[in-house]
């Protein structure tokens, strides 16, 4: 069963996140008191801990957050899921807007390594529906009849 690893915010920009045990997330705009939240269709960030592990072999004090992902996933494999996919995660359903994304310049993680993750294994969705997302709730897959 896919789960919620860590719930991740940031006050700013181009900064790692830093994990709290919860987070709400807001319909249509994104994790509450995120620097990353509002009326776009990246309001969310996710990223699996099996991508966050393959990064570990390059830099082994990688933790969750240091992506700037606001949600860490375990047991499902994000960045394969169509555009347009529903979640229920926690209270919340979120749709997945868009697969990767184009590593800003002076990323930490690419200057140290070489590489980043995030562009090729990140995800990002819009709040459908919000609602409290917990370290430990399950991610679930909706399939066309559940979606609102």
């Amino acid at each position: 069963m896919a789960k919620v690893i860590s719930v991740n915010r940031s006050d700013s920009k181009g900064v790692v996140k830093i994990p709290q045990t919860e987070g709400l997330f807001i319909e249509d705009f994104g994790l509450e008191k995120d620097a990353h939240a509002g009326k776009w269709h990246r309001q969310v960030s996710l990223l699996a801990e099996e991508s966050i592990e393959k990064m570990k072999k390059e830099i082994p004090g990688l933790k969750e957050g240091d992506f700037a992902e606001n949600i860490t996933s375990k047991g499902i494999i994000l960045h394969k899921l169509p555009i347009g996919t529903r979640l229920k995660i926690g209270q919340s359903i979120q749709e997945v807007s868009q697969i990767g994304k184009t590593c800003h310049k002076g990323c930490a993680i690419k200057t140290k390594v070489g590489s980043c993750i995030m562009p090729s294994e990140g995800i990002f969705t819009r709040v459908i529906v919000g609602g409290l997302v917990r370290v430990g709730d399950p991610i679930e897959i909706l399939e066309n009849e559940e979606k609102i």
